[in-house]
């Protein structure tokens, strides 16, 4: 690794009641690929955001290329070379894959007319030496999320870029998309280009970084080389108490108790192709699969996002679900996968968030008594302990972790008997998701009925007492967790039904 290049010493920074950066110090050098953990709500993104003008920091000193750097905005210090790809990435989906690398920067045949031909050229030549097998010409929205993000990179790079900053850029991808993400990370730090790599994805961590520093409430614990730290170290730091994560050994399930969904013969578009399984009361049913497996899919026709046919028992009483309302007066809450788009209104505050399910059961004729409303917010919010500083704090500016709470907090308020959970602790941290299993255990030794999709398969052996396993719109298996392992959970994923 070269010189430094990058010196932040004792950051801080106050939002309205919440102390988020106490005196924070980081390095980056030239080339190095350096990791920057912590939970949610540890203060990562705060620090970046104040490295890239997007808020200034209140105290400290920001030191780039030797000189002292106070960036006014997110351009002034994308034009000094230091920019970052967001985990929502942000791109212009109907412009070409070339417009959207030089847009603001067209290459024009005189001041009038926008010259395509010579600006596809410059983009195929940048994404040439990143090694990115990537049309210039295709459509953005065309392109897979891995595809993407690597034009976002691109973008970056055509800049003269000394510092790229990468926010959780592994969460959306496949396995491919990943190695050939690392290949570029490798590929641009020997160019002597400095990364900040902020995952929750340890093992990710150790396999592409050089240094690690950790983050937590606000204050740095310290910085250590990738090769001498351990996961369980870099989870110690993280968190300061021990995480346990061994798999679930035997059902926690009654074998007497009742099924309180049944689906049958289930179809939904093309990734839906005649699903079949019980779910009974205080069970956790797994759902695992490779990614395009239709497991999603199946989540959202049985909650009548998406149109389906097939048959639906709760509790024994078949049931008509041709929309969400109809799920939601049924009994089935579902946490999407993308809390963001689906799971929350981001504009309005925790406590309304909270209450959207519940209104029309609170008091669907006359105007709500919103103390009392608020009352019970504050009730749920403090149960699961989500960290705001107040209820009318928006949900755009809660960490993804206790944005995933108050989701959770929504479906509790309705009391829903049949909760499902799509990818319950993606994009969150280890000790976010510590609290979270914690929750759903609880939730199903209360006798609610959880349906838990989850794409890690720690995750399904951990927390599961039934896996479903689907490949190719089907559930190709379903194994007690006594029996369910990593092995036959893959060759289940694996089993395409024309082989």
């Amino acid at each position: 690794m070269g010189e430094i290049v990058l010196s932040m010493k004792k950051i801080d920074k106050r939002f309205s009641g919440v102390h988020a950066l106490k005196g924070v110090d980081f390095e980056l050098r030239a080339g190095e690929i350096h990791a920057l953990v912590g939970e949610n709500g540890a203060g990562k993104s705060t620090l970046m955001k104040a490295l890239t003008g997007i808020f200034p920091k209140d105290s400290g000193e920001i030191w780039y290329m030797g000189h002292l750097f106070n960036p006014a905005s997110p351009r002034q210090a994308l034009d000094a070379g230091i920019a970052i790809v967001h985990q929502e990435l942000n791109m212009m989906e109907d412009l070409t894959v070339a417009q959207n690398i030089f847009i603001g920067r067209e290459s024009m045949r005189n001041s009038w007319f926008l010259d395509e031909k010579a600006q596809n050229e410059r983009a195929e030549k940048l994404l040439s030496q990143l090694n990115m097998d990537i049309d210039p010409a295709a459509r953005l929205a065309d392109l897979t999320v891995g595809k993407q993000q690597m034009v976002e990179i691109a973008k970056a790079v055509s800049y003269n870029l000394r510092i790229l900053i990468l926010d959780e850029p592994t969460a959306s991808l496949t396995e491919k998309e990943i190695e050939d993400l690392f290949a570029i990370m490798r590929s641009l730090s020997d160019r002597g280009v400095g990364m900040i790599y902020i995952s929750h994805r340890l093992d990710e961590i150790g396999m592409i970084s050089h240094r690690v520093t950790v983050l937590r409430d606000g204050e740095c614990i310290g910085t250590r080389d990738t090769a001498a730290l351990t996961k369980k170290e870099m989870i110690d730091m993280m968190v300061g108490r021990v995480i346990y994560e061994e798999p679930k050994t035997h059902s926690t399930v009654a074998h007497d108790a009742p099924v309180v969904l049944d689906v049958s013969g289930l179809k939904a578009g093309r990734m839906v192709d005649d699903v079949s399984f019980t779910l009974r009361k205080g069970e956790i049913l797994g759902f695992s699969g490779l990614m395009g497996a239709g497991r999603t899919e199946t989540m959202r026709a049985l909650y009548g996002a998406d149109p389906a046919e097939g048959v639906i028992k709760i509790n024994g009483r078949k049931v008509h679900i041709s929309s969400p309302i109809d799920a939601v007066r049924v009994g089935i809450g579902y946490l999407s996968e993308d809390r963001k788009r689906y799971g929350l209104a981001l504009g309005l505050s925790v406590s309304h968030n909270t209450l959207m399910a519940s209104y029309e059961m609170l008091n669907p004729r006359f105007l709500l008594d919103m103390k009392r409303l608020e009352g019970m917010t504050g009730e749920y919010v403090q149960r699961l302990q989500v960290k705001t500083p107040t209820l009318d704090q928006l949900a755009k500016n809660l960490s993804g972790g206790n944005q995933q709470k108050v989701v959770i907090a929504k479906w509790l308020l309705k009391n829903s008997s049949i909760l499902i959970f799509d990818e319950p602790t993606r994009g969150i941290d280890v000790g976010a998701k510590s609290e979270i299993y914690a929750l759903m255990n609880e939730l199903a030794g209360q006798g609610k009925a959880i349906i838990m999709v989850s794409s890690e398969l720690p995750e399904i052996l951990r927390m599961s007492d039934r896996v479903a396993v689907m490949c190719e719109g089907r559930i190709t298996g379903i194994l007690d967790i006594a029996e369910a392992t990593q092995e036959k959970i893959m060759e289940l994923a694996t089993r395409g039904w024309g082989t």
